[in-house]
């Protein structure tokens, strides 16, 4: 090549920085010079480009990122950081021992709050739960303002209610989870409630809710229309939804009514829940309904029939009856005579000859024969006697079969069989005051006799009559 030649090709080679290629494969030949990459800095120098890529954040600040690495117990975020992000699996999600891969995915794009850009170990911690609990504070604040309603599911029972996720951790008292108070809460977890903001303090980070009173807003108008169709006197079924203290609730399919303790039973009821369980259907009668306090009086017992009614139809004064010996009183004794039936003894009326005690003639359990010589259904008193039933009398239908006229001697002693299942031989107590009242009998007889001028016949004395065994338990 010859010096002019070679002067030529030095002065086609470029100058700038842009980067050429030959195109000709000969030495000898003419070179086209071809431009590759530009530069696009913009005479910006290679490291203030490479920090420009770099995202710029303050601790407390939220940043965006793709989950990269789900771990057991932490997470990787990509924000475009110079390192991942890690977000502790405590810091996942409002719920207490959750599992990573449950609340995120590999490629998830998410929110994060920056706790500490950088640790002892040089690491960019974040937090997913602190930025979803600060963008929900500001819903929950504007929702509340406006008087809305919030939805979450149950994620928690804690003590006295339940823990709603509503973006953090709302409470929900256990007195505002239904319009009735409920007791087992442990049903409601996973469930999906509305309710209405109460109380909401950020700095204690306090959040009451009230499903009780978004219940009441939205049942107001159906509740209006039932109590109107509601009239005293009607009956419904119902089925027991809670039992207190005091009574039991009935869900009468719309509202609850409230079946007072003294409501449940003729008979006495220490507590409720010996007549009616949750879940029981009744049928009830209603007796009250409070329009402006939005209550309903229910009955179970005026369903029933009245035992006190049941007893005076079926008895008269006059007939005997059998019974046992409840308690003792300074004028006497209570003797029960049917189911709930309780009559009274009076001391006069408890032997022939005179007692000063009751316990000198019967004690507490012990089964007998009375006769019925007062029965006041409206002011639900019986007089019964002791004495009276000695000189015998009309057994009441019930016991005829077993112990009818059929059952006695001629001279009034009982000479019928006992029937195992209901009844029972009589006791000391009542064999030692048959024996007393027997001797009394005896000597009246005699001087009877003595004025008479003549002898007594001891088989014409009349025996008194045996009082066969217990027909069944007695409540005190």
């Amino acid at each position: 090549m010859s010096d002019q030649a070679e002067a030529q090709r030095q002065a086609a080679i470029p100058t700038d920085s842009a980067t050429a290629v030959a195109t000709s494969s000969s030495l000898d030949e003419e070179y086209v010079f071809r431009q590759v990459t530009d530069d696009d800095l913009g005479g910006m120098s290679l490291e203030d480009a490479i920090a420009g890529t770099i995202v710029e954040f303050d601790d407390g600040d939220i940043v965006k990122g793709v989950i990269v690495k789900v771990d057991k117990d932490e997470v990787l975020l990509d924000i475009g950081f110079k390192s991942e992000g890690v977000i502790p699996a405590r810091e996942l999600s409002i719920r207490h021992d959750v599992d990573p891969s449950e609340i995120v995915t590999v490629g998830e794009e998410i929110e994060a709050l920056v706790l500490q850009k950088e640790d002892k170990e040089g690491r960019l911690i974040l937090s997913k739960k602190r930025a979803q609990y600060e963008r929900a504070w500001g819903t929950i604040e504007r929702i509340k303002e406006q008087n809305g309603v919030v939805s979450g599911p149950v994620i928690e029972v804690v003590k006295g209610g339940l823990i709603l996720d509503i973006g953090l951790r709302g409470f929900l008292p256990a007195s505002l989870v239904e319009l009735r108070r409920v007791r087992d809460l442990q049903p409601y977890v996973g469930r999906v409630l509305e309710a209405k903001i109460i109380e909401l303090d950020k700095h204690r980070n306090n959040v009451v809710l009230s499903r009780r009173a978004w219940l009441e807003e939205t049942q107001k108008e159906q509740r209006e229309e039932f109590l109107d169709n509601l009239k005293p006197g009607e009956r419904r079924r119902g089925v027991v939804s809670s039992v207190v203290n005091f009574g039991a609730f009935v869900d009468l399919g719309g509202m609850d009514g409230l079946v007072h303790v003294s409501e449940l039973s003729w008979k006495h009821v220490d507590h409720p829940s010996m007549v009616v369980t949750v879940g029981d259907e009744v049928e009830v009668e209603v007796l009250e309904v409070d329009l402006d306090r939005e209550r309903i009086s229910l009955s179970l017992k005026a369903t029933q029939q009245d035992p006190w009614q049941e007893f005076a139809t079926n008895h008269r004064v006059g007939e005997l009856v059998y019974g046992r010996v409840t308690k003792l009183v300074p004028f006497g004794s209570f003797v029960q005579v049917g189911d709930g039936i309780e009559g009274l003894v009076h001391i006069s009326e408890m032997a022939t000859h005179h007692v000063e005690l009751p316990e000198q003639v019967v004690t507490p359990g012990e089964e007998l024969w009375v006769k019925i010589i007062d029965l006041d259904l409206q002011r639900r008193r019986i007089s019964l006697s002791i004495k009276q039933a000695a000189e015998g009398g009309v057994v009441a239908p019930e016991y005829q079969e077993a112990f009818g006229e059929h059952a006695y001697d001629e001279h009034g002693n009982y000479i019928g069989d006992y029937p195992a299942a209901d009844f029972t031989p009589e006791s000391e107590g009542q064999a030692a005051w048959a024996a007393e009242y027997a001797a009394a009998e005896a000597a009246r007889e005699a001087a009877a006799a003595a004025e008479a001028g003549g002898a007594p016949d001891s088989e014409a004395v009349a025996a008194p009559v045996a009082e066969p065994g217990a027909t069944e338990g007695v409540e005190e």
